[in-house]
């Protein structure tokens, strides 16, 4: 008597269509699905309060080891200043069409120690914090904000030095003093935007960290930190096009705003044209921009 053996037919593995059906039947969702933008805000300011006290946390932690502690929060930028004085104020004779050249300098060094350090911190604010990124969940983009705001604590810090020097200088306190506020404000604004950015690509490509050094000391050059780019624009043999770009530079125009503010000698006639206009456009520009660009990769961090 012949045996027949029934071969069962082959099973069909599910579509992607039916698994995304039988999930939304049951309820269940993608784990670290990116949420809507609207979504996205709603969560991060639900976690400012953490945002405040990560970022008060690692500005007591970086000088935690060293025995002067937070003072070199001020010594770093004044032996910055102290270093330019010396080459681009004696040696390149750059202080003689500069009134007030050392408050000045300080104020320019200050001011893009903010923006440097904020930036630098951005690259590794992913890509150096994957453990945290891993274990939690919570909207990454509180990481490159908190590290633009504890750069902006340590430059609140740095400012009583600053207007000591001031004072020491000649500089009398008086109400434009008040519009360091808003300056600050709208360059906090396009750093944290800027910081979004390079998180971004940091955590893509840790390297972006090891060339930004040289990106950034070239745009310290061309932001007049340590020279008048008022001074320069005067100069008929140079371009039009060079002295547009050099007066609508981000850095130069924060470091500008700051200057008029703090500084009596510098005058309005020395900014360069619709300078608030620029600072609160650069700021939406930055902020607004690297933050949806950020937020488009939220479910690729820590991934890989």
């Amino acid at each position: 008597m012949s045996q027949v053996l029934h071969t069962p037919p082959p099973t069909r593995a599910p579509a992607d269509g039916d698994l995304a059906a039988l999930a939304a039947r049951h309820g269940l969702s993608v784990s670290g699905a990116r949420p809507s933008l609207p979504q996205y805000v709603r969560q991060l300011w639900a976690r400012r309060h953490f945002i405040g006290a990560f970022a008060t946390a690692k500005l007591t932690a970086q000088y935690s080891q060293a025995k002067l502690g937070q003072v070199w929060q001020v010594m770093t930028p004044l032996l910055n200043a102290a270093v330019y004085y010396f080459i681009f104020g004696v040696l390149l004779g750059t202080k003689q069409n500069v009134a007030d050249y050392v408050p000045f300098l300080v104020t320019g060094i200050f001011v893009w120690t903010f923006t440097q350090s904020s930036i630098m911190a951005g690259t590794r604010a992913i890509s150096g914090n994957l453990g945290l990124v891993r274990a939690l969940h919570f909207p990454r983009a509180a990481l490159p904000i908190s590290f633009a705001l504890q750069q902006l604590q340590q430059l609140l810090f740095s400012m009583c030095a600053l207007a000591v020097i001031l004072l020491c200088f000649g500089v009398p306190v008086a109400a434009s003093w008040l519009l360091a506020v808003p300056a600050l404000v709208l360059q906090f604004t396009f750093n944290a935007g800027v910081s979004m950015i390079v998180a971004r690509l940091g955590a893509k490509t840790p390297d972006i960290a090891q060339l930004m050094p040289f990106v950034l000391r070239t745009w310290m050059y061309v932001s007049g930190v340590m020279w008048s780019i008022d001074t320069i624009a005067k100069h008929d043999d140079l371009p039009r096009i060079v002295t547009v770009l050099l007066q609508i530079n981000p850095a130069a125009v924060y470091i500008d705003l700051m200057r008029f503010a703090l500084i009596d000698s510098f005058q309005a006639h020395q900014l360069p044209p619709h300078v608030w206009a620029a600072a609160v456009g650069w700021a939406l520009f930055a902020g607004v921009g690297g933050f949806i660009y950020f937020w488009k990769a939220e479910e690729t961090y820590g991934r890989g």
